[in-house]
């Protein structure tokens, strides 16, 4: 069983920055594939970025050139990154890492003046 846990959200001013992360416990050491999704207040949960099983990276139109995603092993521990960048208003949402039937429990991005 894997456990997904986020973290790095908050609150931010439109144009600012953001990383957030996703560490994997559990005992399947290799995360494939590994999804961002993201969920705004009275809206569908829609796909961010995605590293796929084949290592082929991917990302919503709406977040290409400003968002990248990545993952490393260190440590004895599997994490996935979201680096988030140029953020804007409509970014506001609560943002899951998933991976198969897997969900993390969320960390809310608020972008706000």
């Amino acid at each position: 069983q894997v456990q997904l846990v986020e973290s790095g959200g908050g609150l931010v001013r439109p144009g600012g920055s953001l990383r957030l992360s996703c560490v994997a416990s559990g005992n399947r050491p290799n995360i494939n594939p590994w999804a961002w999704y993201r969920q705004a207040p009275g809206k569908e949960r829609e796909l961010v970025a995605v590293i796929a099983s084949d290592g082929l990276i991917d990302y919503a139109d709406s977040v290409k050139g400003r968002f990248t995603v990545s993952r490393d092993n260190a440590d004895g521990k599997s994490t996935m990154y979201l680096q988030m960048n140029n953020l804007n208003p409509g970014d506001t949402a609560v943002y899951y890492c998933n991976s198969r039937q897997t969900w993390g429990q969320g960390t809310r991005v608020t972008v706000s003046s």
